[in-house]
């Protein structure tokens, strides 16, 4: 499939609320979530005002100019959250471009930009369950912590 990976653009910011929706893992049997969900402050730290700090950066992933994938950073205290220096990581594809290594090539974007830039390092949380484990895995990202349900991994840049 023929992909291409682009800084996201302002007019677009607004997409990543779709993204972030689709970013909520959920385990095989459990239904969908109300899209509501992403108003609660503890996931809207992910995309409030996105653009307005300097460390905010996204990629899109688009196929036949269509936004199927988002991949985005901020420094912010949310769940993958290790200290005021590094920078936590949002990933997320639509359900049908899943699969087909646009994730993988979104990460390594982010990964190259935020090396770029002098940050030395970039976390993430991911519930146990998500298949995307392997994919951050493969990327370069550690696991550094852990709760019941949830991953804390960090990729060392």
């Amino acid at each position: 499939m023929d992909y291409k990976i682009r800084k996201i653009s302002e007019e677009e910011y607004s997409l990543l609320e779709n993204f972030l929706y689709e970013a909520i893992f959920l385990p095989e049997g459990i239904s969908a979530l109300p899209k509501s969900i992403i108003k609660q402050p503890e996931l809207q730290v992910y995309i409030i005002d996105f653009g307005k700090k300097e460390n905010d950066i996204g990629f899109i992933a688009e196929v036949d100019k269509k936004a199927v994938g988002a991949v985005w950073v901020r420094i912010m205290n949310d769940y993958g959250h290790i200290d005021n220096e590094t920078p936590s990581l949002a990933i997320s594809l639509y359900k049908d471009y899943r699969g087909l290594g646009i994730g993988t090539a979104l990460m390594k974007e982010m990964l190259h930009i935020l090396k770029g830039r002098g940050y030395k390092q970039v976390s993430l949380s991911v519930q146990k369950e998500n298949y995307a484990v392997k994919m951050y895995k493969k990327t370069g990202f550690e696991i550094v912590d852990e709760n019941e349900e949830e991953y804390i991994m960090l990729c060392r840049l």
